[in-house]
């Protein structure tokens, strides 16, 4: 795959003069990758610079490292800009070949030792755990021990892929060393948190695991510790869309409202959508309809072969270049919208990111499975059907396609007040209040 071009574009949006000088630094897999907590992050940084903040960088991986890592990754262009005053920085590595992957590590925590000693007041946050947190960990200590003035506080956020990729693996490989590191540099943060009450569960059990063979404490400070911090969504670019606005959207993709259903996240096997294109072909009410499957990601060569066999493959359409500012309108166009992930070995949602952005969109219901942290995001708001079952995609297809007007309103409605409580200010907010007393003086009021 070749590299995007380089970097977004400069943005021309201003930012409120801030009071007093602080920082807040998000270190995270950022765009381009395609991924909930690359946008999450967004919402933080823009969230901080609306709450007076007079500085935010996203410290990331070069371009060139997330392409070879195979992640999936929007295009570039048509990731939309950042607001003046929040800076992405690509650390370059360190040393030559002869050092491999550590090359990049060691960039990105020289950074971090660099920011951390220029004596300004930070936030540091990570999100995923190894190597973000590990990396921050390793840079507090380090700035520390320059002697240099270090005013930093952190805040850890767990995904679930930290536990089923990282810390579970562990577990189940005997790799305590592994798991030990990870977990003391979570609960060595000054706010660890979780992003779903799922994930901490997960986190809590694995480190039971982990004690019960090692005689160690890990769990029990988890519980004590770990605080639940849902994903912060910028809810103001769902709500209230234009109908006209959505509907020259759609008609560029030779769409029109109400008339397709909505896939759009990767598109990796855990996401089900195999089972979703099984259950499409099997809707009867669905027979009228073209099914989007927007996004890009490992599985996808071997779904397109599934979707070309399938009795709907005339009906089915893939849509890998959606960029930022089309998801909106084409979630509030769906007739309905479909994500039945699947718990699986390499990954569990563990909250459910665009489920949200598509109850605040509008549109038709969203259909769904009840796995990890998705009930924390849909609540009761959605149809819930069982995993890997493509029947019940069908049933569920076609009693959301046969609601009466009424109802899809009424579903609506209770599905976008739901998905509200996840506004990126109201979780910056709270996740600033948790920080020690001390810790919040030092960074002045915001």
């Amino acid at each position: 795959m070749t590299p995007p071009p380089e970097g977004p574009r400069p943005s021309r949006r201003r930012r409120p003069r801030a009071r007093t000088r602080r920082r807040l630094v998000i270190v995270v897999r950022a765009d381009p990758v395609i991924c909930g907590h690359s946008g999450e992050a967004r919402n933080l940084a823009e969230a901080a610079l609306l709450r007076g903040f007079s500085e935010v960088k996203i410290v990331t991986w070069p371009v060139e490292r997330l392409v070879a890592a195979g992640l999936p990754l929007k295009p570039l262009e048509s990731v939309q800009p950042y607001s003046e005053g929040i800076e992405v920085e690509r650390p370059e590595p360190v040393g030559d070949y002869r050092v491999p992957d550590g090359r990049y590590l060691s960039g990105l925590v020289g950074r971090l030792v660099e920011l951390f000693t220029d004596g300004v007041p930070t936030v540091a946050m990570s999100l995923y755990l190894s190597p973000h947190t590990l990396a921050v960990s390793e840079a507090v200590r380090v700035a520390r021990e320059t002697g240099l003035p270090v005013r930093v506080s952190t805040i850890a956020e767990a995904v679930g892929s930290d536990v089923t990729n990282v810390v579970r693996t562990c577990v189940e490989k005997q790799q305590f060393g592994a798991a030990a590191q990870v977990l003391t540099a979570y609960l060595g943060s000054d706010v660890p948190v979780a992003v779903s009450e799922y994930t901490r569960d997960l986190v809590v059990s694995s480190a039971e695991a982990i004690d019960a063979r090692h005689g160690t404490r890990f769990a029990e400070r988890c519980r004590e510790r770990v605080a639940i911090s849902y994903p912060a969504i910028n809810t103001a670019d769902y709500l209230d869309l234009d109908p006209a606005v959505t509907a020259r959207v759609l008609a560029a993709r030779g769409l029109t409202p109400g008339s397709y259903v909505l896939y759009l996240s990767r598109l990796a096997r855990a996401k089900g959508v195999d089972d979703l294109i099984a259950g499409f072909a099997a809707s009867p009410a669905a027979a009228g309809k073209t099914l989007v499957i927007a996004g890009n990601g490992p599985d996808a060569a071997e779904l397109h072969a599934f979707a070309a066999a399938s009795t709907a493959a005339e009906r089915i359409r893939f849509l890998d270049d959606v960029g930022d500012d089309e998801k909106p309108a084409l979630m509030a166009g769906c007739a309905t919208f479909v994500l039945p992930s699947k718990p699986m070995p390499e990954f569990v949602e563990t909250f459910g990111i665009a489920l949200v952005e598509k109850m605040l969109a509008g549109g038709g219901p969203v259909i769904t499975c009840d796995t990890g942290g998705i009930g924390e995001a849909v609540g009761e708001t959605a149809l819930i059907v069982p995993v890997e079952d493509p029947q019940a995609i069908a049933d569920a297809l076609d009693e959301a396609l046969g609601l009466p007007d009424i109802e899809r309103e009424m579903m609506e409605l209770a599905a976008r007040e739901h998905a509200r409580q996840f506004d990126r200010l109201a979780v910056f907010d709270r996740l600033l209040a948790r920080l020690p007393s001390d810790q919040v003086a030092s960074l002045g009021a915001y």
